[in-house]
Formats: C-alpha cells, sequence, structure tokens
C-alpha cells in the first residue's frame, strides 16, 4: 500500500516537472550561482540581493529548468552590478569599498558561475549627532527626540543611509505624536571621507501645537455615522495625536465592515498655520452580508470523516455595525477508517460542530467590544490510532459559552472572558461506563497577544508574544490554575526563504482532580465514579501535544501520558486477559489521559517556489508529563520533516509529513507513562493536512 502511494506520488511530480520544464535559449548560458568573495562585515546575501544578475532558482531546491526559467549571463549587466556593489556598500558607510572584478567560471558551454570580487575598506563612522531647534520644544519632548537620535545614529557605529533617513522620520514622528502636527525635521550629513567620520545635524521646527478640528466622514453610504465615529473615539477639541489617528484607523479596520480606511489631517497652508487642524475619515465599506457553503473530507491517523461547511454572517445585524456570526458543519465519521486502516466502514457516527458569534462594538468604552461565543458540538471521542478490536466508541454533547470584552492597544491585542463548558457522555457503539456523567467547568480566561509581524497570514519577520491564563473554579466540577505563553519568532534569510520559530510552555496546577493521572492504580480494576471524574475532566483540562499545530510527527494528542482509561474501555476493565489488551499488546488500550506540564519548540524554513505554490522543512519537539510543574527536556519527542503549501483564499492549505528521529524520543528509553507511537504504513510518521500555517 505504501509503495503503491510512493509510486503514484513519484508519477505525479514527473508529470508536473514535464510539463514546467524549460531549457536555456540558444547562444546563451545559465547563470547556476553568483558568489561575492572579500564580504566581512556586509552580509554576502545583502550583495547578491542586490545585484541583476542572478542565479538559476531551483525547483525544490534541487532542478533547474523546471518551473523557473532559466537566468541567462550578461556581460553588460554584470558590469553594471559591479557599480550596484558599490552603491550598496556606500549605503552601510563603507565609502572606500570597490568592486574589483566580476569572474566568469565556465562550468560547461551552457552553464557559468559569476564571481564578485570586494574590497570593503574603512567604514565611515557616526562622530556626532548634533540636534538643532530642540529649545523650541518642550522640555520633557527634548530628551525624547535626544534618545530617540541617540539610539537610531549610534556613536562610533557605520554611517548607514537607511538610519540616518529613518532617524529623521522618527523624529518628526514624536512631534506628531505629542500635538505638533506640522513639525518639520531636516537633516544634513558631513562626510569626511578621509578621516571616515561623519557629523550629522538635525534641525527641529516643532511649529505651534494643535488640536483636532472638525471631523468629516466619507464614504459610509447606507451605514451608520454614529457607531464610526463612537468607535474612532475621535473629539473635535482634543490634542492633536499621529498615534491617536493611527489607532482610530485601525480601529475601523477591526471592525471588518470596511475594505479600507484612510484618515487624513487636513493641514493648512501658508506662513499662520491653523492651530485647529480638520480630519477627513474616508472608508469604503465592504459586503455586509456573507453566506459560505462548503464542504470537506478529513483523513488522518485518528478518523475519516465527510462534512460540509454552512455559515452566514452579517456585519451589521441589527444596526449599530454589530457582527453576527453563525458556522454549522455537519458531518460523519466513516468508523474505523484511518490513514492507515483503509477498510469498508463498519458504523457512519454522525457529528456537528455549530457555533455563533456576536460582537458588540464600542461596549463599556469606545474602543473595547463585548462578544458572545455560544457552540454546540456532537463529536465521537477518537483518540487512540490502533483501538482493539470491538472496541466501545465514546461520544459527548457539548455546550460551550464564552461571554467577554476585547481591546487592542496598539500592537497589543487583550481579551477578558467568562467561559462554561457542559460536557454530557454518551455511548455512539455499545453502552456508555455507567461511572460517566456530566462535566460541568467554569473559568475566566485572561489573553494577551503582542503583535510585531508584517503580516498575520505570511509573516516573514517580525515576533509574537502571548499568553493564556486560566483560573477554574467558579462552579463546576473543576478547581485549577491554567498558564500557557508562547513565543514567535521569524527572520528573512533571502528573498524567498523565511526562518520561523516558536516556542510555548504550559502549567497546570489542579486542586481537586488528577491524583490518578499523576499517580495511576499498579493494578487495573473497574471504574469508580472518583477515578472517573479524575480522568474525566483531565481529559478536558489537561495539555496534549502532537498534530498539524503543534509535533507533526504523531497524531493529535500522540504526545503525552496514555493510561488504561476505564470509562473508554469498560469491557477491558472485567476482562484484563482478554488476548488483544494483555501482555504486550496492552500498549494498544492504552489511550491519552492529557498532562499537567507541557513545552513545545519548533523551527521551520519556509520557501517560496512560485506564485501560491511553497515549501517547507521543519523540526518539533514537545512533550507532555503528568506530573506538575515537571518540564523534561530529555523528553524530546524530536521530529523532521517537510511539507508543501498552497495559497487560497482563506489561506494556504499545508501538507506536512513529520519523521520521528530514531534515539530522540525519550533519552533512555520510555518511562512508565508512554507509549510506543503507532506506525503508519510501516514507518514511523504522522501526515498531516491543514489550512494555514503551523504558527
Amino acid at each position: 500500500m505504501f509503495r503503491s502511494l510512493l509510486a503514484l506520488l513519484a508519477a505525479a511530480v514527473a508529470v508536473w516537472a514535464l510539463t514546467g520544464c524549460t531549457s536555456v535559449p540558444p547562444g546563451r548560458s545559465s547563470v547556476d550561482a553568483v558568489t561575492v568573495r572579500g564580504t566581512k562585515d556586509v552580509p554576502e546575501s545583502a550583495v547578491v540581493d542586490g545585484v541583476a544578475t542572478t542565479e538559476t532558482e531551483k525547483f525544490l531546491g534541487l532542478f533547474r529548468g523546471v518551473i523557473h526559467e532559466y537566468s541567462t549571463f550578461d556581460r553588460f549587466v554584470l558590469q553594471r552590478d559591479l557599480a550596484r556593489v558599490e552603491a550598496i556598500y556606500r549605503a552601510r558607510g563603507y565609502y572606500d569599498a570597490h568592486a574589483r572584478a566580476g569572474r566568469i567560471h565556465e562550468i560547461d558551454d551552457k552553464h557559468v558561475r559569476v564571481e564578485i570580487v570586494v574590497e570593503e575598506g574603512q567604514p565611515v563612522v557616526v562622530r556626532r549627532v548634533r540636534l538643532e531647534g530642540t529649545e523650541r520644544a518642550p522640555p520633557e519632548l527634548a530628551s525624547e527626540v535626544e534618545a530617540v537620535a541617540r539610539e537610531g545614529l549610534p556613536q562610533g557605529k557605520p554611517f548607514v543611509e537607511a538610519d540616518y533617513t529613518r532617524v529623521r522620520a522618527d523624529l518628526r514622528r514624536v512631534f506628531l505624536d505629542h500635538g505638533f502636527a506640522y513639525a518639520e525635521v531636516k537633516s544634513d550629513a558631513a562626510v569626511d571621507v578621509v578621516r571616515h567620520q561623519a557629523d550629522v545635524v538635525y534641525t527641529l521646527t516643532p511649529g505651534p501645537k494643535c488640536v483636532l478640528g472638525p471631523i468629516r466622514v466619507e464614504g459610509l453610504g447606507e451605514l451608520p455615522e454614529g457607531p464610526v465615529r463612537r468607535a474612532m473615539d475621535l473629539r473635535e477639541g482634543m490634542d492633536f495625536s499621529q498615534r491617536e489617528l493611527d489607532d482610530a484607523q485601525q480601529q475601523l479596520l477591526d471592525l471588518g465592515v470596511f475594505a479600507s480606511v484612510e484618515i487624513t489631517a487636513e493641514r493648512s497652508e501658508g506662513a499662520q498655520p491653523s492651530r485647529v487642524v480638520p480630519v477627513v475619515v474616508r472608508v469604503a465599506p465592504s459586503r455586509l452580508r456573507t453566506i459560505r457553503l462548503g464542504g470537506g473530507v478529513e483523513l488522518d491517523a485518528l478518523k475519516t470523516d465527510v462534512h460540509a461547511i454552512v455559515g452566514w454572517e452579517h456585519r451589521n445585524f441589527l444596526g449599530g455595525l454589530r457582527s453576527f456570526r453563525v458556522a454549522f458543519r455537519p458531518g460523519v465519521v466513516l468508523y474505523p477508517i484511518r490513514l492507515n486502516n483503509l477498510v469498508e466502514p463498519e458504523a457512519p457516527l454522525l457529528e456537528e460542530r455549530l457555533r455563533v458569534d456576536f460582537k458588540q462594538p464600542g461596549f463599556v468604552e469606545a474602543r473595547t467590544d463585548g462578544f458572545v461565543r455560544p457552540e454546540f458540538n456532537v463529536y465521537p471521542v477518537l483518540i487512540n490510532p490502533d483501538p482493539p478490536p470491538g472496541a466501545r466508541v465514546l461520544g459527548y454533547a457539548e455546550l460551550r459559552n464564552a461571554i467577554g470584552v476585547e481591546r487592542s492597544f496598539w500592537r497589543l491585542h487583550a481579551s477578558i472572558s467568562h467561559n462554561v463548558q457542559l460536557a454530557y457522555p454518551f455511548g455512539y457503539l455499545g453502552a456508555k461506563d455507567p461511572t460517566l456523567g456530566p462535566v460541568l467547568i467554569s473559568y475566566p480566561a485572561f489573553f494577551t497577544a503582542l503583535d510585531f509581524r508584517d503580516d498575520k497570514v505570511h509573516p516573514s519577520r517580525g515576533f509574537y508574544i502571548a499568553n493564556t491564563l486560566q483560573l477554574a473554579g467558579l462552579g463546576g466540577d473543576a478547581t485549577d490554575v491554567k498558564v500557557q505563553p508562547e513565543v514567535r519568532g521569524y527572520v528573512p534569510l533571502g528573498k524567498r526563504v523565511v526562518l520561523a520559530a516558536r516556542v510555548s510552555v504550559g502549567l497546570l496546577a489542579p486542586q481537586d482532580y488528577g491524583s490518578v493521572v499523576r499517580n495511576p492504580p499498579r493494578t487495573f480494576g473497574p471504574a469508580t465514579e472518583a477515578t472517573t471524574k479524575d480522568y474525566q475532566v483531565t481529559f478536558f483540562r489537561g495539555f496534549v501535544s502532537g498534530g498539524p499545530t503543534s509535533n507533526r510527527g504523531y497524531p493529535i494528542r500522540g504526545v503525552g501520558p496514555y493510561d488504561l482509561v476505564p470509562f473508554l474501555t469498560p469491557d477491558i476493565a472485567l476482562a484484563q486477559l482478554d488476548a488483544s489488551c494483555s501482555g504486550s499488546a496492552t500498549d494498544r488500550c492504552r489511550s491519552p489521559t492529557g498532562g499537567f506540564t507541557l513545552w513545545e519548540a519548533s523551527t521551520e524554513a519556509r520557501v517560496l517556489i512560485v506564485g501560491p505554490l511553497s515549501a517547507a522543512a521543519f523540526c518539533d519537539a514537545s512533550d507532555v508529563s503528568p506530573q506538575v510543574a515537571d518540564i523534561r527536556l530529555t523528553h524530546l519527542h524530536l521530529s523532521c520533516g517537510a511539507g508543501g503549501r498552497y495559497d487560497t483564499p482563506v489561506g494556504p492549505v499545508r501538507l506536512d509529513v513529520g519523521y520521528r528521529i530514531p534515539g530522540a524520543q525519550v533519552l533512555g528509553g520510555l518511562t512508565p507513562d508512554e507509549r510506543e507511537p503507532t506506525l503508519l504504513f510501516g514507518a514511523p510518521i504522522a501526515v498531516h493536512i491543514g489550512i494555514g500555517e503551523a504558527y
């Protein structure tokens, strides 16, 4: 089976490659590589990216002339590239830099390698930065602009033109944010190429301190103006602030009603500028009503389902720019079909997920949104990739609701909500365990996120820091403290390559449950209401790892503690000696329980191939411990792999294949709380399909 799939995949790649092949034009040569010699302080990549002579891209990093056109060599372009290289160095402060030669190494009559030799020389460094006009600014601003100049152009560091220009803009922005709408900043740099020093002068002209004048809104059409003004929270007569204008613009975009928003301050002209600055808000509404229809098939290591997607959204529900969204996902699980168990279905397990999202803008105060998010879900509990024959299937009918408020402060997003979850168990196949009962969990949640990414869908640089804090115990069956911080970072390694990384740690401190998971019984017997409740609450509250957004070498819930859970396998509790679950086969009857300490780390190189197609290579590691505050760095569960992405309007469709590295799972061997992962097609891999990047 596995070999047949590989053969089909190889045939598809071969057909694709043959239909997308190109050739080197007659009489021309392909540039197979561009290298730069002599670089020390300036990265070679910065030079290579700045020249017009580029090397031919390889499809999947392996094949030239497939999908991508050949990059052909031109001697005249190379000559101009030498001047471009020197300009790149001058912009970084190296005025003595010389591109000495452009060497061409012929590989054969159709392929060449280009080498550029550089002498960097001594850089011009910043000797002094002087600010003129600070006496016309308030004292508190004078110290702030001095700090901006000092940090932007450090003394003794190379004189970089981009930094020189950015400091000028930053200085003006300081004045704009503090009410000086007509502030101007002029700059001048005296470069001594003999002494390799630069003296920089910024001349500051604050102008008068201003207030906002009349605020005019254009382009609303049929939309009400009152909620728009309330969301902006700008008032005539308030102190002018460019930051407030930018925040108001982002707040209107966050409403989800407008395709574009532009807020412009109309500054007067002439020798005597007006201290009252009118503001014009230009908006372009998007479609207020949307209907979504679709469907899909999910096939992974745990289950196969076929589902439909039905959704409706109104962005001006009952007026007032209120947002109302409903999404319904009915489906059927074709049990027991799985990725490694392609058989005829024995029983269709009906499931559904219904979610309603209502948002009230301007709740409590102008820029705070209130929300209510009820859910009703019915689903089977399929968490074992290799269940024993004839195993019962447990299901839950679940009610959830979250009610709270959220607000953005520049790059910081915060929300406070109260969450209630009521899960009622029933038997999909066979009767449910008699000790099972409904579970009620109630907790407030506090979420904060600091987002400095350049793009939320396709980030290429920046970082993201988030934290979730939950305090269960306001009624219900669980009392605990749960916290999970997360950090993501993105660094571009070239025009088409981005290095992404993610680290997360989770700590859960239960007060009235978890003792059975932390100290599992040595002998396995009939379930009691106490042990069942302990496992049940841990199942809903505990940490798990593995899956398409976690450790991709494992299935969902594949990393973490395992145990013989009575309510999931009630027959086993009464027949421990059954051949399918005794001796060496006991592992296949153990199920993931969830744990109390989590750590996850991942790094990924993302490569744009062509158009909407991209690829990624990744390594993930994680662990979930059954103990509290127990970070086990010897439990690596390291998996590496690769995958492809295809951009769609709803985000990139992603296929990842993760391989569990032998000897890098648990150093020293598995501990009693773990189990050997199930093989897929006889190999230690996992396959995941999802929408959106892993992080």
